[in-house]
């Protein structure tokens, strides 16, 4: 950009520069992709994220992912030339709020997004929340809700991703009774059970995209159309809307449309994985033990116990810890509460074993062998046969065996490398 163009300041808030009307910054160049870069501030400088352009983002005739900028530095988006000067180091008074609705955490980034959704609450503006499986979208989304204007009003949750294709449009907007085959009653549009209130559409990156305009459509006009009906009903709802996916990225690669990301996410917050913010780990651990057995049953947990945990790398993230930290207490039989031992496949149910009788006993097929070796056995052969009962049923399918699995397509290639499970097998 040259002397006479115009100039953005990057601050806690990403920039997104594209064609798109709607981006922070508009360039007018057919080379540009709709949504095509991204600027941050951080606290090592401005951190520039390509999102996937046709043409790419160059600096220093470099293509880049994803860099840090703390010097001034020459980019070249499409082919228009972008100038990147540091405006010098400036102080951030960081929150002290500690939590929000369910939500607790002492890190910086927490304390951040816990600000950040005070001030939103009260108004209307759609909010799209961002974050790995299990790291606590829709607690926020409903901590949202309850801090609104609308708090005594319908939460309605919509879970996008298990809704049929052929189904999505009579799900979201209702359907008269006789409308398709199979509709034997009439169904009211969630839009119209949550009047007045909030509509919650969890993992909205998984709506097919036949079925995205409509919705556009209907979130622009403020009213539906039921399958089979005739006429358009008026809604009055706030929308929060949250994914896992990158919705950014899916936008140029043709699977989300751009007006619809920006219609929904007036504002987005990105809520971090828990392996990011480990220094959370005891207040969360904290806050559940207090739910569960009151305010001195987090003095049985040790030091030690603790520095487990945050050794941990948390591939299901809050709701892992949350399930470890239930059972650990259920099963606790008034003594230390060992939360780590609780952490992992184990969790989610042991590997059971038929005995001569017909009965299921894990615990005699390891008779004899040192707890950890027997743990650590068990462990492995429930995962090789979960994941490997997972790639059958979802046919080899990646992405579809980290949706059931509420984990990061990266865990889940991961468990299939370790234990040689071949997904092609099964396609």
């Amino acid at each position: 950009m040259g002397s006479n163009e115009p100039w953005f300041e990057v601050g806690q808030d990403p920039v997104i520069v594209g064609r798109n009307p709607a981006c922070q910054l508009v360039v007018d160049d057919a080379k540009v992709s709709a949504v095509h870069v991204e600027f941050l501030a951080t606290e090592d400088g401005v951190r520039v994220r390509d999102l996937g352009s046709r043409n790419g983002t160059y600096v220093a005739d470099v293509r880049i992912g994803e860099i840090i900028l703390a010097n001034p530095s020459t980019l070249r988006v499409g082919g228009t030339t972008v100038q990147f000067e540091p405006a010098g180091l400036e102080k951030v008074v960081v929150s002290s709020i500690p939590a929000f609705g369910p939500l607790v955490g002492q890190s910086e980034a927490m304390r951040h997004i816990f600000e950040r959704l005070g001030k939103i609450a009260p108004t209307d503006l759609t909010l799209l929340i961002g974050g790995e499986t299990g790291s606590g979208k829709e607690l926020a989304a409903k901590a949202v809700h309850d801090h609104s204007k609308r708090a005594d009003k319908p939460f309605v949750v919509v879970d996008c991703g298990s809704i049929p294709p052929t189904l999505a449009e009579a799900t979201l907007f209702g359907h008269e009774r006789g409308a398709f085959t199979g509709a034997i009653d009439r169904h009211i549009s969630p839009f119209h059970e949550a009047e007045g209130g909030t509509i919650f559409l969890d993992e909205l990156g998984e709506l097919p995209l036949d079925v995205q305009p409509k919705l556009l459509r209907a979130l622009a006009e403020r009213r539906v159309k039921s399958v089979g009906g005739s006429t358009y009903k008026p809604f009055d709802v706030r929308v929060i809307a949250a994914t896992r996916r990158d919705l950014v990225r899916q936008v140029n690669q043709g699977a989300f449309r751009s007006d619809l990301y920006f219609r929904v996410a007036q504002v987005k917050v990105e809520l971090p994985a828990l392996r990011s913010r480990v220094e959370d780990v005891p207040i969360l651990v904290r806050s559940m033990l207090k739910d569960l057995g009151g305010e001195h049953t987090y003095e049985r947990v040790s030091t030690t116990q603790l520095e487990r945990l945050m050794r941990y790398d948390f591939p299901g993230n809050v709701r892992e810890l949350r399930n470890a930290v239930q059972v650990a207490y259920a099963l606790n039989d008034g003594g230390e509460i060992d939360v780590a031992a609780h952490l992992g496949a184990l969790a989610e149910g042991g590997l059971p074993t038929e005995s001569a009788g017909g009965t299921m006993n894990l615990a005699a097929a390891f008779a004899g062998s040192p707890f950890q070796d027997a743990k650590r056995d068990v462990l492995a052969r429930f995962a090789k046969d979960y994941f490997t009962h997972l790639a059958e049923e979802s046919r080899g399918n990646v992405s579809e065996m980290a949706r059931r699995a509420g984990m990061e397509r990266a865990h889940v290639r991961t468990y299939l490398k370790r234990h040689k499970i071949d997904v092609c097998q099964f396609r």
